[in-house]
């Protein structure tokens, strides 16, 4: 009933919260970029403040998160250990993961951390995307999973979400209360759902999923060969009561209403990241984090140890100032 529900809330609510700003995109501009050492598996996956700390986590790293010293150009790594507890059962079907396993085995990672978040309290929520779980990391103590209802899953893979290998979780974003979290679906089809904590369970009040959508959408006129690639969302953020997207292939962040996912105004950062040299040979956009402040914004990159065209492999972070009018701007 819930699913049947939901569906058809999206139907009705797909041709708002999917309709584009009809004005090109106000490009940002780049500030500084940091090389990152010290990331073990090498793939940054997702940035958060916590305090006045930076954090990130690596894809291909289960058992350690990252705290990240930005007091030089060249930013350090530092490994937190962190003793994670077995998984639970996430609702995904057999096949789907079978391969996510067979995957861990070859490139590492069986969690697949793809996010970061952390509420006002310092406690640090991690997303793993092949398992479709969050995991908390207090402030002090041991993490632990948090209890989702099974609902979730199902709704979301009812409304066409989470059904392809390597396209489930790929980001969240927590309130500062520490008592709602959105999640976002990476693509084929891309989507944001949003939980609440209850007295023993996160679940939904309400339609879980807030945005399913397929389709594609024209690569930057930036990038060298432009051309349709698949609508996805790479990290998510949450600022001032408004959702933030990264959507890595269009090279842009868009702010989106938190109750509906509408589409309120997208900037892109592709003059900045698309000039000869910060190029990667990759056919597809590598950023997978981002962080939102009054200032302006922080984008990692996910290059899989991929050289850019100036033969710069380690993880890069981009600092982008906030645009005219600060975030808050209206069209």
């Amino acid at each position: 009933m819930r699913s049947g529900f939901a569906l058809a809330i999206l139907l009705l609510s797909g041709l708002a919260a999917t309709s584009v700003v009809a004005q090109p995109a106000a490009e940002l501009k780049l500030l500084s970029e940091h090389p990152v050492d010290g990331i073990r598996g090498g793939n940054l996956s997702g940035l958060a403040l916590c305090g006045k700390d930076l954090w990130t986590v690596s894809d291909r790293d289960d058992d350690q998160i990252y705290r990240l010293d930005t007091r030089a150009d060249t930013w350090q790594a530092e490994t937190v250990t962190i003793n994670v507890p077995p998984v639970p059962e996430s609702g995904l079907p057999w096949g789907l993961r079978a391969r996510t396993t067979a995957a861990s085995v070859i490139r590492g990672g069986d969690l697949d951390f793809e996010g970061i978040s952390c509420d006002a309290a310092g406690n640090r929520y991690i997303v793993s995307e092949a398992h479709a779980a969050v995991l908390q990391v207090p402030a002090s103590g041991d993490p632990e999973w948090l209890k989702i209802a099974p609902g979730m899953v199902r709704e979301a893979r009812a409304s066409g979400l989470l059904l392809h290998f390597n396209a489930l979780f790929e980001g969240l974003a927590v309130n500062p209360e520490g008592n709602q979290i959105w999640l976002a679906a990476e693509r084929e089809r891309r989507g944001l759902i949003s939980i609440k904590r209850g007295q023993s369970v996160w679940d939904c009040d309400g339609p879980c999923v807030l945005l399913s959508e397929a389709g594609q959408e024209m690569q930057p006129a930036q990038f060298p060969g432009a051309k349709a690639v698949s609508k996805d969302f790479a990290d998510l953020a949450l600022f001032n009561g408004k959702l933030f997207t990264l959507e890595r292939n269009a090279f842009q962040i868009c702010r989106r209403d938190s109750v509906t996912a509408k589409v309120e105004l997208c900037w892109s950062y592709a003059d900045e990241a698309l000039v000869p040299n910060r190029r990667y040979p990759q056919n597809y956009g590598l950023a997978e984090a981002l962080l939102i402040d009054a200032d302006g914004a922080w984008i990692g990159i996910d290059n899989n140890f991929g050289a850019r065209a100036d033969a710069e492999k380690r993880p890069m972070v981009y600092r982008f100032a906030a645009p005219a009018g600060g975030w808050s701007a209206q069209p």
